[in-house]
């Protein structure tokens, strides 16, 4: 890390002065602490947003859908905090693998780290590098300093080149000149009400848990209108959901045997660890084979669900002149929660940071920020839990530990049944058992090893450079000449990105040729620009905008990304938009470069210089399951005289022709088209009513996915030349030969998915705000449907109803929100299967103590206290209940 820590503040500084960035310009600051005034729907027509066009325009002319979470809005919402509440937003879908880690999306193709959708503060992406997405809200503003969210829930590529192909999120913090003082929060809450997850763990009592998060923030001019200075804290502490879904993923396993349920010895629980394929045997047990998995562990066995979060943020800004603004953030979060991506994973003693230096001028914007990434002592589950099983005993002795016993059963007289689960209780005598200090030891040394054949610890080290520009030509022009007619837009900007990976010899290598692999760093870097015209006609009742944007990214051609985007007024309370873009996303760190020991399964990143010549000679693992599944079934059904090995040798014969050579190659960059439409309105007399609508229709190809393929070897390892099918097939029934790789690759399948969404807001009078909204997202497969594709893991029906008034009586508020969700197909890496329908319901009631600058909420997220999951192999969600107490607001 030497290096690279000597890398990083050089190059951040040395960009700053050619860093823009797409803030808006400095404003004269207004008084301190206003009273919040009535915010009626035109009001909101006439907000500013940034994120659509990366210049400021009103609301209601932005050319694509902007959805924006406002300082009342954020006053007004029963969840906890405005993280949560925005998925009460139209478009946005949100999944919850942990308490303090939700991930955003919209318009389907999710998972659980969504590296197609951005997530900016202040206009900085604030991913975790590694990751290629941000965790959750572990570096973003907490509930003090946040003052508005926008959302842009359509691919935003050609505008911000982030991968942003299903969207983004830009949180907007407070001003500080404008926003001084200290203000305090303290939630206190309790969750796990009536969990059975937790009463299952025999620890008897109650099931309640506390929660509690308290901040802190603080803002001082210290020049008036020059400079000022602010700070934030957040530490959050609570018990996590807990994921305990017993669901068999390996049902089937021994069909031909008449073994299910309970009597499956391959059984899989999604969420018990250390039984998956690469820890099932095949045994051949009086004659017949058998498919055998090792015990494995429950997730709540290896995991402390206590989630902790301690995050904080300072900036200082200086003020040149009006409009002219210089400023500096430091952001830092340490934290321990869980995290999945294929598996699951504790993040414990997880460290990032973030620096930034923001130059705002009227013509010219600039930014430079480097965040670091630290992954601490988080390990994988899935290889916690096999390698526990294999420190007991190694899978070699168990499995003869467990023939020799299943015989002996058989010939005491038990039926198959009793003997296999009479056997493995036997086989597993002396296991490392859950709770106790041998097991506790042994987990803690695992978390240390940093190969998961053997152990199972994240140890990653990496960096971000960031540095982007951004000039409005048109606007200089003017400045300069003056005759540049007021009616003509141009804008142009440049980014460049950076990552720094410090190799750790199990997750990341370096294999750039004459680079040593252990020592030198990995670095991965794009370059990307682009250029905006526009026009304002028909007395500015038509605004029309086209872009273009280029990418250049290291081992990628040069891609092009154009957007066209048309607005119509024929009011002022009007707006019908129509928008055309293309948009690419880029592999990630680890969909490019992994090189993981996982589980007997090397996972390696699909870039050529990482798998070269692996696609080439290898089968796919699902053809290969099929066709060890049919042998297995010929040597059952073989009655004849034939000997063991003449039987098997007669069913690899009459099967080989299932193993299907790997069709697929190396990694290319996804690619999308998007069409959309639009209308936006207030109506009803003083613009009471607003409508909006939209619709899409998304066409994307070369999905980013991960296939996996295994390759012959010979006993020592070697790859296997042979082109006879027959060796081939023979090999590759046996374990020994298999060289297995999780690769990741591109899907042959070209598909588009459509939908729409459509909102009312309506203010009834007397401070009612009522509120509703619906989407709906549809995906359709057109040609070459391979299933590689990712999951589209997206309901097709979801809607929100909303009602609130923060002043019913004598400064009491309240809100009630209920969202519901239509069931949907989920298909990720570690299970597929169908996400019930689920429906919650959020209640607050506040008081406010203008005198005291004091406002309670008591409210509760989930009230009714109906578990749900979000997607199939994550946490059980139920109710959450707190208090809030804010002071300074």
């Amino acid at each position: 890390m030497k290096k690279t820590l000597r890398f990083i503040p050089q190059v951040a500084l040395g960009l700053t002065a050619l860093a823009l960035a797409p803030v808006a310009a400095a404003q004269t600051p207004a008084p301190a602490r206003r009273t919040t005034p009535t915010d009626t729907v035109r009001s909101t027509l006439n907000e500013v947003v940034v994120s659509a066009s990366r210049v400021e325009e009103s609301f209601l002319q932005s050319p694509v859908t902007v959805e924006k979470l406002n300082a009342r809005a954020i006053q007004l919402t029963p969840a906890p905090s405005f993280f949560d509440a925005l998925e009460h937003l139209k478009g946005v879908q949100v999944l919850t693998p942990s308490l303090g880690f939700r991930v955003l999306n919209a318009r389907g193709f999710t998972n659980t780290t969504n590296v197609r959708f951005a997530q900016l503060v202040d206009g900085v992406d604030n991913q975790a590098p590694h990751i290629g997405g941000p965790i959750g809200n572990v570096l973003g503003p907490s509930d003090l300093d946040i003052q508005s969210v926008e959302v842009v829930p359509g691919t935003a590529a050609a505008l911000y080149g982030l991968n942003a192909i299903n969207g983004l999120a830009n949180f907007q913090t407070k001003n500080l000149f404008s926003f001084q003082g200290l203000s305090v929060r303290q939630q206190t809450g309790l969750n796990h009400l009536n969990d059975p997850n937790v009463r299952t763990l025999g620890l008897g009592g109650s099931s309640e848990k506390l929660y509690s998060e308290t901040s802190v923030r603080y803002a001082q001019v210290l020049v008036p209108e020059k400079l000022a200075f602010k700070v934030n804290g957040t530490y959050l502490r609570a018990n996590d959901w807990i994921a305990n879904d017993k669901t068999d993923l390996f049902a089937q396993g021994n069909a031909t045997t008449g073994l299910f349920g309970v009597n499956n010895p391959a059984r899989d629980p999604v969420n018990s660890y250390g039984n998956e394929s690469s820890d099932r045997s095949t045994l051949t047990l009086g004659g017949r084979q058998y498919t055998v998995a090792r015990t494995g562990y429950d997730e709540r066995d290896l995991v402390d669900y206590t989630i902790k979060i301690l995050k904080a943020d300072a900036a200082l800004h200086y003020r040149f002149e009006p409009g002219v603004e210089l400023a500096y953030t430091y952001r830092v979060a340490g934290f321990d929660n869980v995290y999945q991506r294929s598996n699951r994973f504790r993040l414990q003693d997880y460290l990032l940071q973030q620096h930034a230096l923001t130059l705002t001028t009227p013509v010219v914007q600039a930014r430079a920020y480097a965040t670091l990434e630290n992954t601490g002592k988080s390990y994988n589950l899935r290889s916690m839990g096999e390698n526990l099983d294999r420190s007991f005993q190694p899978d070699a002795v168990w499995n003869n530990e467990y023939a020799m016993a299943w015989n002996e059963a058989v010939v005491a007289g038990q039926t198959v049944a009793q003997a296999h689960a009479s056997v493995r209780f036997a086989a597993d005598a002396g296991r490392l058992q859950p709770g106790t200090p041998a097991f506790n030891q042994r987990l803690g040394e695992l978390q240390d090893i940093n190969n998961w054949d053997q152990g199972a610890a994240l140890r990653v080290k990496a960096n971000l450079l960031h540095a982007e520009a951004q000039a409005n030509l048109a606007e200089a022009w003017r400045r300069k000449s003056g005759k540049l007619p007021a009616n003509i837009d141009l804008l142009a900007g440049a980014d460049h990105r950076t990552y720094v990976v410090v190799p750790d010899g199990n997750y990341f290598i370096n294999p750039a040729p004459g680079q040593d692999p252990l020592q030198d760093d990995l670095i991965y870097s794009k370059n990307g620009g682009f250029v905006q015209a526009g026009g304002r006609f028909l007395a500015e009742k038509l605004r029309l905008t086209a872009t273009l944007r280029v990418d250049k990214n290291d081992y990628f051609d040069v891609k092009f990304n154009p957007r066209f985007t048309a607005v119509f007024l024929p009011t002022q309370q009007q707006n019908f938009r129509l928008s055309y873009q293309s948009g690419y996303r880029f592999p990630s760190l680890f969909e490019g470069f992994s090189n993981v020991n996982s589980g007997q399964v090397k996972r390696i990143g699909g870039l050529r210089v990482m798998s070269d010549g692996v696609f080439e000679n290898s089968y796919l693992r699902t053809s290969i399951d099929a066709f060890n599944t049919a042998v297995t079934a010929a040597i059952n059904a073989n009655t004849s005289a034939q000997t063991a090995a003449q039987k098997r040798q007669q069913a690899i014969a009459d099967n080989q022709d299932r193993l299907v050579k790997n069709p697929y190659s190396y990694l290319k960059p996804e690619y999308i088209r998007s069409l959309e439409i639009g209308y936006k309105a207030g109506l009803l007399p003083q613009g009471r009513l607003l409508v909006d609508v939209d619709f899409y229709y998304n066409a994307y190809r070369d999905f980013i996915a991960q296939v996996e393929a295994y390759v012959p070897v010979t006993a020592t390892g070697e790859l296997l030349t042979t082109a006879d099918l027959n060796t081939v097939a023979t090999t590759l029934n046996a374990r020994a030969g298999q060289a297995r790789y999780r690769l990741w690759t591109n899907s042959q399948s070209r598909v588009t998915n459509y939908g729409s969404s459509a909102g009312v807001r309506y203010e009834v009078g007397r401070g009612y705000l009522l509120g509703a909204n619906t989407t709906y997202t549809r995906l359709r497969r057109t040609q070459n449907g391979d299933g590689l594709e990712d999951g589209f893991n997206t309901p097709v029906w979801a809607y929100n109803l909303s009602v609130a008034n923060e002043n019913i009586v004598g400064n009491v508020g309240f809100g009630l929100h209920y969202r519901h969700q239509n069931r949907y197909f989920s298909q990720t890496f570690l299970v597929v299967g169908t996400v019930p329908a689920y429906g919650t319901l959020d209640a607050q009631l506040s008081y406010h103590i203008p005198a005291a600058q004091v406002r309670l909420k008591l409210g509760a997220s989930n009230v009714l206290n109906n578990y749900y999951v979000s997607y199939l192999g994550g946490p059980s969600v139920g109710g959450l209940y707190y208090l809030t107490v804010a002071y300074g607001l």
